[in-house]
């Protein structure tokens, strides 16, 4: 899980509308009894723009601040940036247009903490999990998190453009970690890699030139480089290779009556493929950290 997600650090520099069909109410059905994440009990028909939502007529939007690129431009309510531009995709998918988004200032910890909401759906880099389910609903994952590779802008491997460019490097990453399987399983450099029991460690042999390269998750890469080593850029993401991937979700009051609406709202951006534009628009070509093959 990445450094934000982990410890609610707020994440420094730091994925087309369609039509939503209605959702049938689901009989006799808990929320406890969730098969997806967070769908909630017997929920109701998704009327565009008539939804049950915490102000008449308006989608109430919560997110942090100071809210940072590139997963926000500054103000979330100008639509630049990943997850703003994620938001009004899913909020237009709901009938609800520019106009009618109200945007809401919540504390990350706070999104997803016990107790009723005064947003409709928060997004900030939050992850799905089964212990956080425990007190909130989560949409559909609208990221998928994927692992990067750092290096110091002065080294010769910040400018690879392929796997194969970083075979010869020295890489680092943390233990029991997807970053170590990535360069193990993907990268399969020449170099047996060096191992780290903490990010922290791997940070501070980046920075004392004792490894080329660290390979850590997107966003975990988005903070280091822009507020822990700032002589360091993000060289690259890499695809990923299927299996168990950690998901970013929409977070709702526990049980919301909009879930299920939420959640399809964002299998259809994801199906017709707008969450893939707007990654590769937001996450590899704004802030240049193409996809490594």
């Amino acid at each position: 899980m990445h450094l934000r997600a982990r410890i609610g650090l707020p994440a420094l520099f730091v994925a087309a509308a369609v039509t939503v069909g209605g959702c049938a109410p689901q009989d006799n059905t808990s929320s406890d009894d969730a098969a997806s994440p967070g769908t909630s009990a017997a929920a109701p028909a998704c009327d565009k723009g008539k939804l049950a939502t915490h102000a008449a007529g308006k989608l109430t939007i919560g997110t942090d601040k100071p809210a940072y690129a590139p997963w926000f431009q500054d103000d979330p309510a100008n639509g630049k940036g990943f997850e703003s531009a994620v938001a009004y995709s899913v909020a237009e998918a709901l009938g609800y247009g520019k106009d009618k988004v109200v945007w809401q200032t919540v504390p990350f910890n706070n999104s997803f903490s016990p107790g009723a909401k005064d947003f409709d759906f928060d997004i900030n880099q939050v992850s799905i999990s089964d212990e956080r389910k425990q007190a909130v609903d989560f949409s559909s994952g609208y990221y998928d998190v994927r692992q990067a590779v750092i290096a110091l802008k002065s080294s010769p491997y910040a400018k690879a453009k392929s796997v194969a460019d970083l075979k010869g490097a020295k890489l680092g990453a943390q233990v029991g970690t997807t970053s170590l399987d990535t360069i193990n399983d993907v990268i399969k450099p020449s170099q047996k890699p060096a191992v780290f029991q903490k990010n922290d460690f791997a940070k501070s042999a980046l920075r004392n030139k004792q490894v080329d390269a660290i390979v850590v998750d997107l966003p975990t890469a988005f903070y280091i480089t822009g507020a822990e080593v700032t002589d360091a850029e993000v060289v690259g993401q890499f695809p990923n290779t299927g299996g168990a991937t950690e998901q970013f979700g929409l977070v709702l009051d526990k049980g919301s009556k909009l879930t299920s609406c939420v959640s399809r709202a964002v299998d259809g951006l994801r199906q017709d493929g707008t969450l893939a534009k707007l990654e590769k628009q937001w996450l590899s070509d704004a802030v240049d950290a193409p996809v490594l093959k």
